[in-house]
């Protein structure tokens, strides 16, 4: 059975702002819903462990959030994340960062998750993220000195989603701008629609709406 290490934020707050904020749920179900269809397991992690800051608990009419968000299994995982410090990394077979603007302040920076990351991914490991997720991303450096992303083709929030949601004077840095100077390519279609983008085995999504796809994606790369 395929094993899926879901790393979250512990930032509970747009930037430095007093609002709340954390990891976006549907990102985080709708990628787990494909996982639990092709039969794989999953662990969630975060950098101190404790309960995931979620925002975007309910959406109306998403029946996919409402029922993996709401599964006891789903919560007791959630409210009892796995310290990164803890975590044997040799006992998964992929990494899958969801949304949230908390991420933008913790994992974009974190330098044992991204070790830890480095690590699966050189063992022939798969990792995904979405929207801003990716942020992730940037810290991870392969053991040969090159970024992850350095000779990848990504996709992430952009700023023109940034503009439309109203947070673009409050992220600490702005996604598109960052992943555009460090990937060999940033790529993205018009705000809100699904974008999926797989190179080798790094899946990125650009929004919400492709979270699902990526979940997809990654399922594909692990079969």
């Amino acid at each position: 059975m395929k094993k899926v290490l879901i790393i979250v934020t512990n930032h509970a707050t747009l930037g430095t702002t007093d609002q709340a904020n954390g990891t976006y749920a549907p990102e985080m179900t709708h990628a787990l819903d494909a996982f639990l269809h092709a039969g794989f397991s999953y662990d969630v992690a975060s950098i101190n462990g404790g309960a995931v800051p979620f925002y975007g608990e309910i959406v109306e009419g998403d029946e996919v959030n409402a029922r993996i968000f709401n599964d006891a299994e789903f919560q007791s995982r959630v409210n009892n994340t796995i310290p990164v410090s803890q975590l044997n990394i040799d006992e998964y077979d992929a990494i899958f960062y969801p949304g949230g603007f908390g991420l933008l302040s913790d994992l974009a920076e974190h330098a044992l998750t991204a070790s830890l990351a480095a690590t699966l991914y050189e063992k022939g490991g798969v990792i995904g993220s979405v929207c801003h997720g990716p942020a992730a991303l940037l810290p991870i450096t392969l053991s040969n000195g090159q970024p992850l992303i350095a000779d990848k083709a990504v996709t992430g929030f952009t700023r023109e989603e940034e503009v439309d949601f109203g947070t673009i004077n409050d992220i600490p840095f702005l996604l598109e701008e960052s992943l555009a100077r460090k990937a060999a390519k940033f790529s993205k279609i018009q705000p809100w629609g699904v974008h999926v983008i797989a190179d080798g085995r790094l899946v990125t999504g650009q929004n919400p709406a492709s979270a699902h796809g990526v979940g997809e994606a990654m399922v594909a790369l692990l079969k």
